[in-house]
């Protein structure tokens, strides 16, 4: 993904914008990495350069638990504990 889509990109659940942005993985483009609402708190995973801004019910809840395993030291605290549509608090 590219720094510069953080501009246009809003929640797609309540519409906020700005986003914030937590790189963990950078090459030519962002590789991995996770996208967050501040207003509603959810988070978006960036996965092979690709962000996944989908909708709660198209999630797949084990998949993004291990998102959250995975990069939880890189992941901000509030988004572990209290982050949407999952997280891992509720493990």
């Amino acid at each position: 993904m590219k720094r510069r889509l953080m501009d246009i990109l809003a929640c797609p659940i309540d519409k906020y914008y700005p986003l914030e942005l937590h790189v963990f993985e950078e090459k030519e483009e962002i590789v991995e990495g996770v996208i967050v609402c501040p207003k509603c708190l959810r988070w978006y995973p960036i996965r092979d350069e690709i962000p996944e801004l989908l909708p709660d019910q198209l999630r797949d809840k084990k998949e993004e638990i291990d998102f959250l395993q995975k990069w939880k030291t890189k992941i901000p605290e509030k988004i572990l504990r209290e982050g949407k549509p999952f997280n891992l608090a509720e493990e």
